[in-house]
């Protein structure tokens, strides 16, 4: 018999890897427990076995919630490949490989197809026997594509879903959108910005606002106030590079942001009220449920993770 060569054996298992990435997607262990389906005090416990085990601190407690330390980032970047390795091989032990079928995609928002592609790659093995195809020509109106039968799933932020048996609603995940300006802008100096702030400035955007985005009115709502001025650009390169002239503050979404704010000619700020978490759900048809259902369990450990910006006060504090 050829000898086998075991590997080293580990100080974690699956538990911890699942209890981890459920840390950090409800960033409270009251949430990761409902995830979990036990109890707070249980999660609780399993945290410190792993951090005992470990030696290192995984999370750290602060006013937003659980916050990943730089061991616990770490961890989370090889947790769900790992699971959805495990979870491959015992499909390919359990089930003999039958052919893949397709599964039509599609983005409501080009944003998301800077980081989906790269992130469906990465969790190829966790979808066996599905053909994922991105159907492009669908992104202008992905319900409408859904209704006829075009497509099968959409990730959706802000086309409402009408209400039908033949489509399943499903919240995803929620994405930050930024106000991003040049760093010589007048406003750039301030750590947050108040809506009178945005006055009189022209807020650049691929996309007008519509009246489905309530993430953006609410907190931006005034009644009595001047209206906001918004000029559409549908290139993102051009709304970034705009924002860079000075001519104006780009609303993007953090994955476009993040990779421009490295070079630092650019800031990016919250209102003072809050970040704008913008939600995502992914929508079916009920025809394709069961392959959906398996892309909305990985898609939800898939996320981008979100940007993290200095800390800062508000003008009010």
């Amino acid at each position: 018999m050829k000898r086998i060569e075991l590997p080293p054996s580990t100080r974690l298992d699956s538990r911890d890897l699942r209890l981890v990435l459920a840390l950090a997607t409800a960033r409270t262990t009251a949430g990761a427990a409902e995830l979990l389906h036990l109890t707070q005090p249980a999660v609780s416990r399993a945290l410190l076995a792993a951090e005992g085990r470990l030696g290192v601190r995984l999370f750290e407690r602060t006013p937003r919630g659980l916050e990943p330390t730089a061991a616990g980032a770490a961890l989370l970047d090889g947790a769900a490949p790992l699971l959805n390795e495990l979870h491959a091989l015992e499909s390919r032990v359990r089930t003999p490989e039958a052919a893949a079928e397709p599964l039509r995609l599609v983005c409501e928002c080009y944003t998301a197809y800077h980081w989906m592609p790269s992130a469906l790659a990465a969790m190829k093995a966790g979808l066996p026997g599905l053909d994922l195809q991105i159907a492009l020509d669908s992104t202008r109106d992905p319900i409408a594509a859904l209704q006829a039968g075009e497509i099968d799933v959409a990730l959706v932020s802000e086309a409402p879903t009408p209400r039908s048996r033949r489509l399943v609603d499903k919240p995803l995940f929620a994405d930050e959108v930024l106000f991003v300006m040049s760093a010589r802008h007048r406003l750039a100096a301030q750590p947050t910005l108040q809506r009178a702030d945005l006055v009189g400035e022209t807020l650049l955007t691929s996309r007008l606002p519509t009246r489905d985005m309530g993430w953006l009115h609410k907190p931006l709502h005034a009644p009595r106030g001047p209206a906001l001025q918004y000029q559409v650009l549908p290139l993102t390169e051009a709304v970034v590079d705009f924002a860079r002239a000075g001519m104006g503050i780009a609303v993007l979404s953090e994955w476009i942001a993040e990779p421009h704010l490295q070079r630092g000619d650019l800031v990016a700020r919250r209102l003072a009220s809050g970040p704008l978490r913008r939600p995502w759900r992914l929508v079916w048809r009920q025809e394709a449920e069961a392959n959906a259902l398996r892309l909305w369990r990985v898609l939800s450990h898939a996320a981008p993770r979100t940007l993290k910006l200095p800390a800062t006060r508000s003008r009010a504090a």
